[in-house]
C-alpha cells in the first residue's frame, strides 16, 4: 500500500473509536475467528462494568460484527447503567515492506441507558496492529493501538471523545483468547476478556 494511500485512509476514517458503549473495550485490526465468537469483558468503567458479546461473519470475509450488552455499576452514590451496542469491523490495510502493520476500520453505535442521563455513542476509526506468532506454538500475540475520536450524544448536549486505546490479544489456541486493554484520555482505565471461537 502506497504512503499517499494509507495517509488518505487515516484522514478519510478519523482515529478510531472504541466500541460501542463507552467502555474501555478496544479492537485489535484481526477477526479472530471464522465464523463467530462469543465472551465477556470485565472493565473499569464506573466502579465496575460487565459485558457480554456475539460476533459473527462469513467464512473467508474481511468484514464481522458484534453485538454487545452489559450492565454498568456505579456503585452506592448512582443507579447503574444498561449498555447496548454494535461494532463492526472492515480489513483495509495488509502489512507490506512499506508499512509493518495490518488495519481495520472500526465503527459502531451503541447507548449507555440509564434513568435521566442515557448517552448514545457513534464511534468510528482505523485500528493499527501486527500478530506476533511463536515458533512450535498455538499462542499468537497481537498488539495494537486504536487512537479514538467520536461524538456522545446526552442530556441535549454533544461532546466530541478524545482518547487513545492500547491493547493486547493473546491467543491461546484456535478457539480462546485473552484480551487486555488500557484507555488514556476521556475513554481511560483498563479491561479484561476472552472470547470463545469457531
Amino acid at each position: 500500500m502506497s504512503r499517499k494511500l494509507l495517509l488518505a485512509l487515516l484522514l478519510a476514517a478519523g482515529p478510531a473509536a472504541a466500541q460501542s458503549t463507552g467502555s474501555p473495550v478496544f479492537h485489535a485490526p484481526y477477526r479472530p475467528f471464522e465464523r463467530h465468537e462469543f465472551g465477556a469483558n470485565v472493565s473499569d468503567y464506573g466502579n465496575i462494568t460487565i459485558e457480554g458479546f456475539y460476533g459473527f461473519s462469513e467464512s473467508g470475509a474481511k468484514w464481522d460484527v458484534s453485538l454487545r450488552a452489559g450492565i454498568q455499576d456505579n456503585g452506592g452514590c448512582c443507579k447503574s447503567a444498561a449498555l447496548a451496542g454494535v461494532d463492526a469491523r472492515f480489513r483495509v490495510i495488509e502489512q507490506s515492506r512499506d508499512f509493518p502493520l495490518d488495519g481495520a476500520i472500526i465503527a459502531g453505535a451503541g447507548v449507555r441507558l440509564i434513568s435521566g442521563g442515557s448517552t448514545l455513542f457513534i464511534p468510528f476509526g482505523l485500528s493499527l496492529g501486527r500478530r506476533v506468532n511463536f515458533s512450535h506454538s498455538t499462542v499468537s500475540l497481537v498488539p495494537y493501538a486504536e487512537p479514538v475520536l467520536g461524538p456522545r450524544f446526552g442530556n441535549g448536549d454533544t461532546d466530541l471523545i478524545v482518547a487513545l486505546g492500547l491493547g493486547a490479544d493473546l491467543r491461546i489456541n484456535h478457539r480462546v483468547e485473552l484480551r487486555v486493554a488500557v484507555g488514556i484520555g476521556d475513554i481511560g482505565d483498563f479491561s479484561v476478556g476472552f472470547a470463545l471461537t469457531r
